[in-house]
């Protein structure tokens, strides 16, 4: 590694969880990582602390303006013992991108994978073995100048945590329910919708709390304006299969450009699928479901990496898709890439990264 950081062991270790019904995010290790900003010496003080508090300002910018980000990626420990890290350089990439619409000074992308390196190199035992579980890594930034007024923060703090986790849904690949959303909306273009950042989560949680009331696990969310085309789902991006054609959402401005999504595009045209990149609307899908032609439908993200959807509920209509099965594309991205990050199948396209 090119970046190296002084290192604080914790005295007082926790007790590690057993791996089975780990839940996602729910424990933390005992390390995390702190680096500081001054408008003076950049981002400085790099440092693996013991996990804990932190102490902030009542007037800290993050408090009042929303001036952070975050980002999202897993440590796996192969059969070999290996520890690997999942395609990091993207999330560097991501979070330059994130910071720059956020007024955020930028990271070193160098700097960025190789704290997540250390940090995980520390607190590599805490890496569970069984199916479907991983150590979930979140970075992120925050503005901690104490000041009231609409301004980017003068200081900074960068930070990583780590969290043994379990699958994200409760029941693994088991198709969920999802819920079109036609009156709320998550992000438009010009917005901060491509960004990654908590503001745009923060507001989907009533349309998210509508849903779960209605017996769905998640959204649906379609476009600002005319509330007409598909954008993402929730906390993932969405995919199609109608007819002999993949279909994802075209980034336009308001998606997120996620890591998985980037991924399995890649993985079919290695594989010689049709997979397309474009506007779809919600009726297009719904024609194709009536002509029996929408044959999948499934997420993708770094938490679950991808997860089928069964059923999808709009105005008033339930589809229940490919018999509320997995279908076969959803399956195959899923032990692809899960065979690669776990060292179960070759990489193929040279996307895990040692943990040395």
């Amino acid at each position: 590694m090119k970046y190296e950081f002084p290192v604080t062991k914790t005295t007082a270790p926790k007790t590690k969880p057993d791996a089975k019904g780990l839940r996602f995010g729910t424990v933390f290790t005992d390390h995390m990582f702190v680096m500081d900003y001054n408008e003076k010496d950049g981002w400085n003080n790099g440092r693996i602390v013991p996990y804990g508090p932190i102490t902030l300002d009542p007037a800290a910018v993050v408090l009042h303006y929303g001036q952070e980000m975050f980002e999202g990626l897993k440590a796996y420990k192969t059969a070999a013992g290996r520890v690997q890290l999942f395609r990091p350089d993207m999330n560097a990439k991501r979070t330059n991108n994130t910071n720059d619409r956020l007024c955020i000074p930028k990271v070193d992308e160098e700097l960025f994978v190789d704290a997540i390196k250390a940090l995980v190199k520390i607190d590599q035992d805490w890496i569970p073995e069984g199916e479907g579980t991983a150590l979930y890594i979140r970075p992120f930034i925050f503005g901690d100048e104490a000041f009231l007024g609409v301004r980017k923060s003068a200081t900074y703090k960068f930070m990583i945590i780590l969290s043994p986790v379990g699958p994200y849904f409760e029941n693994g690949l088991a198709p969920t329910k999802m819920y079109v959303e036609d009156v709320y909306v998550r992000a438009v273009k010009g917005g901060t919708g491509e960004a990654k950042c908590g503001g745009n989560y923060g507001g989907s949680l009533k349309a998210q709390e509508i849903a779960h009331e209605k017996g769905f696990e998640q959204i649906l969310w379609l476009d600002a304006y005319e509330q007409k085309y598909i954008e993402e789902i929730g906390a993932a991006n969405a995919f199609f299969v109608i007819g002999d054609e993949i279909v994802t959402s075209a980034l336009n401005g308001s998606i997120l450009p996620g890591i998985t999504r980037n991924s399995i595009i890649a993985l079919c045209k290695k594989k010689g699928y049709k997979i397309s990149e474009r506007k779809i609307s919600i009726d297009e899908l719904e024609n194709a479901y009536h002509a029996g032609q929408l044959k999948e439908m499934f997420a993708s993200g770094t938490a679950a990496i991808v997860s089928p959807v069964g059923e999808l509920l709009y105005k008033g209509e339930d589809m229940v898709i490919n018999d509320n099965k997995i279908g076969p594309v959803a399956q195959e991205m899923y032990d692809t890439i899960y065979g690669i990050q776990t060292g179960k199948m070759d990489d193929f396209m040279g996307w895990t990264v040692p943990v040395e």
